[in-house]
């Protein structure tokens, strides 16, 4: 279940990139325990914040077609709406892209998992290199307004406080544009005239699409004052703005495909781009590897069965193209890796022979899990 439709359908797209290239692999071993894997991708209502279509697919999927397990997800909220329900549905639900803290904390039960980096993590890494790689006191936000952005905001001043006790955040001039906003005119102004010394923004999507190429008309980016884009290293915004992203801004992402530098994830990437012709996203990955996790782990229980596969899954660890993966026993929650970078031009001569103008990560940090990942006692996560 993603996202296939409105502004933001590349995320489904991405998806499904990811999860045709592991049934291929998959299947030519003879799928899953013997049995060819039959993928069916459906739209769960993602980005128009329809939780109700999230839910009433995940019930047909499981009650009429009867599938094996679910797997995906890209909206908060429709994850949100949807965790709950599999302890009624009885299925198990792989979280691949939305990153709310909830499902794997006070909303968590037995059926959920998440293979993803959710908002804490992803916050405490930007965290890092706001305390040591910007000179700022004085913090703001743009973000899109839904529980994803502002979950995003809160865990970032929660992660640099404890970094840097004497920030500070000017709520006041926080902006929050909806999700799926084509014009940034009053918040790009309000930013012109922000008292911040640096920004924090989790806009993605076509969202900072549209931000970055307005933001670059009125000078925005030219402020000498740092902007940190929590998700800016997204494969579908570089390959979209291409040269239209500035050079030298603070960058992450959930995966980056130039890393971790292991034999995992060079084949996963050749591999993806020799079946598609371009390089994989975070969402793609997330994607690929879910299934791959599932997979795996029902070759080892022996079973698909919803009791076995769990039994599985719960401290699970295995490498990927992320690296070493672990899902806690306690929470469900994928213990892995993050990546930050500073966008720069390629240097990299058959990068530019193969016509590709998209900003990549110059330098590189690579974040450890146990470092970003907080621990269950803090997550409110309590199997029923």
């Amino acid at each position: 279940m993603f996202a296939l439709s409105g502004p933001l359908a590349v995320y489904g797209k991405s998806a499904k990139e990811g999860l045709d290239l592991a049934v291929e692999e998959l299947n030519s071993q003879d799928g899953i325990l013997g049995r060819r894997i039959e993928l069916k991708v459906e739209d769960d209502g993602g980005y128009s914040g329809d939780t109700d279509t999230g839910v009433r697919v995940a019930g047909r999927l499981a009650r009429e077609e009867n599938v094996a397990f679910l797997i995906g997800l890209d909206s908060s909220g429709v994850a949100e709406a949807v965790a709950p329900t599999m302890k009624e549905l009885r299925k198990v639900l792989m979280i691949t892209h939305a990153a709310t803290p909830r499902v794997t904390g006070d909303l968590c039960n037995r059926y959920v998992f998440r293979v993803s980096l959710n908002v804490p993590q992803n916050s405490a890494t930007g965290a890092q290199v706001a305390a040591t790689e910007v000179t700022a006191r004085r913090w703001t936000n743009i973000g899109p307004d839904y529980a994803f952005g502002r979950q995003s905001w809160e865990y970032f001043k929660r992660s640099l406080k404890k970094l840097q006790p004497d920030a500070e955040f000017l709520e006041d001039e926080a902006q929050w544009p909806k999700s799926g906003n084509e014009d940034f005119t009053s918040s790009i102004a309000a930013l012109h005239g922000t008292k911040a010394d640096a920004i924090w923004s989790s806009t993605f999507g076509n969202d900072l699409i549209n931000l970055v190429r307005q933001g670059n008309q009125s000078g925005l980016f030219k402020m000498n004052k740092p902007f940190l884009f929590e998700l800016g290293a997204a494969m579908e915004v570089l390959e979209a703005l291409g040269d239209q992203m500035p050079t030298g801004l603070w960058v992450g992402t959930r995966w980056w495909y130039q890393e971790p530098r292991t034999e995992a994830n060079r084949r996963f990437v050749e591999s993806f781009f020799g079946k598609y012709g371009h390089f994989p996203s975070y969402n793609a990955q997330n994607a690929y590897t879910g299934l791959k996790v599932v997979a795996t782990a029902a070759e080892k229980a022996r079973s698909l069965e919803t009791d076995e596969l769990i039994a599985a899954l719960e401290g699970f660890s295995m490498e990927s193209p992320m690296g070493r993966l672990t899902i806690r026993k306690e929470d469900h929650q994928a213990v892995i890796q993050a990546v930050w970078g500073k966008t720069a031009e390629s240097r990299d001569v058959k990068f530019r022979a193969l016509g590709l103008k998209f900003r990549v990560l110059d330098p590189v940090k690579v974040f450890k899990a146990e470092d970003i990942t907080p621990a269950v006692s803090e997550t409110g996560c309590t199997f029923a």
